[in-house]
């Protein structure tokens, strides 16, 4: 390959000599490989593939994005693609990459199509088109690739409070975007595929919980400011029927409310 690209793989408890070959990693590679309950110890690798070389960092920490900010530091690449262990990529996805980048020298983030294992699926591109603050916040890490350079100089990095191994759930990725869209940074949608999602159970959802709703209402408050008990109340309304069948919708938004409460708090420290 051109050396140009290199998947960034945020593991858990993984081989990270069985994953290039598992994911069908055809390019240079970092991982991060998260040791979590298992004893082990933190070790640094450098080993090559047929495809590339990898780079793995063993840790003994949880924390994705602590994983994705660890995977971007140790990066070189022109262009970093964000990954996670369950992802399966088609052949030629790198080729693929290369291309949008270099037939659209405007964009510094481009959002692919990954497909999701059935209900869980977020977006889906049907079209090139700028993301806007209208329509950042459906995408996961898996879909962002960057020009490296333009993502490092902005300053940009996952937030260590959200997403699997943090104190609050998801949330990191569309956090992520918002950040980036401060910092100036120009992302894109494409309708190219590059992949599919490993068939599996989600790592953070366990239903409309407590923690579901307070959680989401801290997120709300990093993603929204002041407009958060506005758009937390529209969210909670639109789904109703699904999410706050049990427990009721005002029920779901003082939990919400108090999430942006703490979320304000967290802000102001």
């Amino acid at each position: 390959m051109s050396g140009r690209l290199q998947i960034l793989v945020s593991s858990v408890n993984k081989d990270v000599h069985e994953l290039p070959d598992k994911m069908n990693i055809e390019t240079d590679a970092v991982i991060v490989n998260q040791l979590v309950g298992t004893g082990g110890e933190s070790k640094d690798e450098v080993f090559e593939t047929k495809a590339g070389t990898i780079c793995a960092y063993t840790r003994c920490e949880k924390g994705v994005g602590l994983s994705r900010n660890t995977a971007l530091s140790k990066s070189d690449s022109e262009i970093i693609q964000f990954g996670d262990d369950d992802i399966i990529y088609d052949s030629g996805y790198s080729e693929k990459i290369i291309k949008e980048f270099d037939d659209h020298p405007e964009a510094d983030i481009i959002l692919f199509n990954v497909k999701a294992q059935a209900g869980r699926e977020t977006y889906w591109n049907t079209d090139f088109a700028q993301v806007s603050w209208k329509n950042y916040g459906r995408y996961p890490a898996y879909a962002i690739a960057a020009r490296r350079e333009k993502l490092v100089s902005s300053d940009v990095k996952y937030s260590l409070l959200f997403g699997g191994g943090a104190p609050y759930m998801n949330g990191e990725d569309s956090l992520f975007l918002n950040d980036c869209l401060k910092a100036g940074l120009k992302i894109f949608r494409t309708p190219v595929v590059l992949g599919h999602e490993e068939a599996g159970e989600s790592t953070w959802f366990t239903g409309y919980t407590d923690k579901f709703f307070y959680d989401r209402g801290v997120l709300y408050a990093f993603l929204y400011g002041a407009l958060a008990d506005i758009l937390g109340f529209r969210f909670l309304f639109k789904y109703r029927k699904e999410m706050c069948a049990e427990k009721g919708l005002f029920k779901c938004f003082k939990l919400l409310s108090d999430g942006i409460g703490k979320g304000r708090e967290l802000k102001k420290g």
